[in-house]
């Protein structure tokens, strides 16, 4: 399987067209959340319409810089996996849209509990036999991924005690704008491509295992 992953567009689709053909043949493209910047329904199908001119599957989670309009419009058109499990080619998916609380009281923050709570939910609508990509818009506590320029972690323990636990296959996420990294917790391996305003994307290869994991840049 090929996917193909963008988080943090933050309305930005002025790149998209150039990374068409490698969204053309990926099997799944992955939004992992800040579709829009402080958007609304309009915006997001901007960015999904951008998007899905291209005949790979789409599995989106909202950030916390999208309004509640955003998870809505996402879920109606059939593409949200907040707090839920599905099965692509026989590659399980979890998502958790959202952040911690933050200073600037963003529209979509909830608690560690909340994003324990999407996770066990997500985990426990896929089969239990088959490999796991947990989307994550906040990455996991105390990795290369979730670092400030300041040196503070920011992540989330709820989200980094899941992957402890369960050991996906790998943790795609995004949020921290700075903290673009690979790196790993256990064999899961966690990956924040940085923010696709900026050209940046990540492409992974996958079978039961994973195959090759890169950070791309426009």
């Amino acid at each position: 399987m090929i996917i193909i992953g963008l988080t943090d567009i933050h309305g930005d689709i002025s790149k998209i067209e150039q990374i068409y053909d490698e969204l053309s043949e990926a099997d799944v493209v992955l939004i992992g959340g800040d579709i829009t910047n402080f958007g609304r329904e309009k915006e997001a199908m901007e960015v999904i319409n951008a998007i899905r001119k291209n005949p790979s599957s789409i599995l989106a989670i909202s950030g916390n810089c999208d309004y509640r309009q955003v998870y809505d419009c996402i879920e109606k058109e059939g593409l949200n996996i907040h707090g839920k499990g599905t099965v692509v080619n026989d590659i399980g998916f979890i998502g958790v849209g959202g952040s911690l609380f933050t200073p600037f009281n963003t529209p979509n923050e909830m608690s560690e509990d909340d994003f324990k709570l999407s996770l066990d939910k997500g985990l426990s609508e896929l089969p239990s036999d088959i490999p796991i990509v947990l989307v994550s818009h906040q990455p996991p506590f105390q990795t290369a991924c979730d670092i400030l320029n300041t040196g503070m972690y920011v992540g989330s323990k709820s989200v980094r005690q899941f992957i402890e636990k369960n050991q996906p296959l790998l943790c795609f996420t995004g949020h921290i704008h700075e903290a673009c990294a690979i790196d790993k917790i256990g064999d899961t391996q966690i990956i924040n491509p940085g923010p696709f305003f900026n050209g940046n994307y990540t492409y992974i290869k996958i079978s039961d295992k994973v195959d090759e994991v890169l950070i791309r840049s426009i």
